[in-house]
């Protein structure tokens, strides 16, 4: 797995996702992009591929599409429409691009390398809002009172999570 980060500016969202299939496809990856704001770290990301793979060899997905469950996992949400909240929109977007090779063939050097030119370089993974992060995974104060856990550790119990809520 490979993580680009960068400043996204998105004029028409169904061309910059097609832009991102059309890399996946050419370079045989699954490629997900995230508003980096909901991202609270790479092992967040991890996690969600890992489960999404798990889930999908046990034939036991959500979706249909590889990118689409990671998405699901990574949001902690199996209602894919309110998933998508986690995904990239139109205007200017910090955003972590997730690509994974979907087999021994797939090629993510080259995939994040086609993907890095369609962005802004920018730091982005780990430059997430708290509050944004708390709200959006329903991390509440007595949770966080109650434990020395870091937000990190908290959202990927969440992804973790969606498995059991199955």
């Amino acid at each position: 797995m490979r993580l680009v980060e960068g400043i996204a500016t998105i004029d028409d969202l169904d061309t910059f996702l097609g832009r991102l299939d059309a890399v996946g496809d050419e370079h045989g990856c699954t490629i997900q992009a995230f508003d980096a704001r909901y991202v609270a770290g790479r092992r967040h990301l991890e996690r969600a591929l890992e489960l999404a793979d798990r889930a999908i060899e046990r034939e036991d997905a959500i979706a249909d599409d590889r990118a689409v469950e990671v998405l699901c996992y990574a949001a902690g949400r199996r209602q894919i429409d309110r998933a998508l909240r986690m995904g990239v929109g139109e205007g200017e977007t910090p955003v972590v691009v997730l690509v994974a090779a979907d087999g021994e063939d797939g090629d993510e050097t080259a995939a994040a390398a086609t993907v890095r030119e369609l962005l802004d370089p920018a730091d982005t993974l780990g430059e997430f809002d708290p509050e944004t992060v708390r709200e959006f995974f329903d991390v509440g104060d007595a949770e966080t009172a109650a434990t020395d856990a870091s937000l990190e550790d908290l959202v990927i119990e969440r992804v973790a999570l969606l498995t059991v809520e199955k």
